[in-house]
C-alpha cells in the first residue's frame, strides 16, 4: 500500500454532516467538534478562516480548505464581522443529533439558488484509529486547494442528491467526503513542492520511487540498502546518497521509522501480542523489536500500550 493510502486508511467521514450552507452577510460559523480534520468547499461567495492561533486565511469560490484539528475555528464573511452584530451559526457534527443530514442544520440550509449568497459544503472527519496521527504530522494547520468549476459543480450536484435521498444518504455522503478528501490532499501534495512530505517527494523521484513502492508494498520484508538499490536499478552508494539527500535520513533510518509508526498504531488499536506485532513489522523476535521500539519511541511496547490504555 502506498504511503498516502496507508495514512488515509486511518481517517474516515463516518456519521458526519454535509452542510450546504447558504449565507447572507454578516455571518460567522463556529466549528466546535474538535474533529481531526474539517473540510470546507466554497461553491459561491467566500469568507475568511480564523484559526485558534490567530491565523487568517481567505477562501473564495472554488477553494477547498482542510483544517487540522482539534482546536475550534471559525469561518466568517469578514474578520471585522466578529466585533459587530451578525448571524452566528455553529456546526457540531459529532453529537447525538449527527444524523441530521437533510434540510437544515442550526439555521444553515440547502438552497440551489442562493442569489449571490455564500454557499459551501462542509464535512468533518472522525479518526477511528491511531493512524491518523501520522497524517496529521504531514499537514499544516490549514491548507487550501483551488478546484475547477467542473469539480465544484459535480460536488454540489452529488451532495444535493445525497441529502435528498432517504435510503443510504449517510453512507453516500460519507463516501463522497472520503473521495473529496483524497483528491484534495493529492492535489495539495502535488502543488506543495518542497513543503510536501519527504515520502511524497521520494515517490516522484525516478530513482527512489521503485524502491519506495517495493518497501511500502511489503514493509516487513528483509530490506537492506543493497536490495533497495537493486529495485532502483542503481549502485548501493548512489542510492544511499540520493535517498539521504532527498529524504533527509538514510534508507534504513526511514525503514525503521515507518515500521515503528506502524507498530505504534498496532499497539494502540489492537490487542495483538508483542510477538505478533514484531513479526508484522519485520522483526524476527520480540526482544529485538522491543529494543528498537524503545530506542525510537522512548518507551517499551508494553509500557506504551499501558499508557495508551490509561
Amino acid at each position: 500500500m502506498d504511503p498516502l493510502s496507508a495514512l488515509l486508511s486511518g481517517i474516515r467521514a463516518e456519521g458526519s454532516i454535509v452542510s450546504h450552507a447558504v449565507l447572507t452577510a454578516p455571518w460567522t460559523i463556529s466549528f466546535t467538534d474538535g474533529a481531526p480534520l474539517t473540510m470546507v468547499t466554497v461553491l459561491r461567495g467566500g469568507g475568511t478562516l480564523l484559526l485558534a492561533d490567530g491565523t487568517e486565511r481567505p477562501v473564495e469560490a472554488g477553494d477547498t480548505a482542510v483544517v487540522r484539528g482539534p482546536a475550534p475555528f471559525r469561518l466568517v464573511d469578514d474578520p471585522a464581522t466578529v466585533h459587530g452584530p451578525h448571524a452566528a451559526y455553529e456546526i457540531a457534527c459529532f453529537t447525538p443529533d449527527a444524523d441530521r443530514t437533510s434540510e437544515e442544520l442550526d439555521g444553515l440550509h440547502w438552497d440551489t439558488e442562493p442569489q449571490g449568497a455564500t454557499a459551501m459544503i462542509v464535512g468533518a472527519y472522525r479518526a477511528p484509529s491511531h493512524r491518523h496521527e501520522r497524517l496529521m504530522r504531514t499537514l499544516p494547520p490549514v491548507l487550501v486547494v483551488h478546484e475547477g468549476d467542473e469539480v465544484c459543480a459535480w460536488l454540489e450536484s452529488a451532495a444535493t442528491d445525497a441529502v435528498q435521498l432517504s435510503a443510504g444518504s449517510q453512507a453516500l455522503m460519507d463516501r463522497l467526503l472520503d473521495w473529496a478528501l483524497v483528491c484534495t490532499l493529492r492535489t495539495w501534495f502535488e502543488q506543495a513542492g518542497a513543503d510536501a512530505p519527504d515520502w511524497y517527494r521520494g515517490l516522484a523521484d525516478p530513482v527512489l520511487a521503485p524502491a519506495l513502492r517495493a518497501f511500502h508494498d511489503r514493509p516487513a520484508g528483509p530490506w537492506t540498502v543493497a536490495l533497495l538499490a537493486a529495485r532502483a536499478g542503481v549502485s548501493r552508494a548512489l542510492f544511499a546518497r540520493r535517498f539521504t539527500e532527498l529524504m533527509g535520513r538514510p534508507p534504513l533510518a526511514y525503514i525503521t521509522e515507518c515500521r515503528m509508526d506502524e507498530a505504534e498504531a498496532l499497539l494502540f488499536d489492537t490487542d495483538l501480542s508483542i510477538a505478533r506485532i514484531a513479526a508484522s513489522v519485520g522483526y524476527a523476535d520480540a526482544f529485538g523489536f522491543s529494543a528498537a521500539f524503545k530506542r525510537h519511541k522512548g518507551l517499551s511496547p508494553s509500557t506504551f500500550r499501558a499508557a495508551a490504555a490509561a
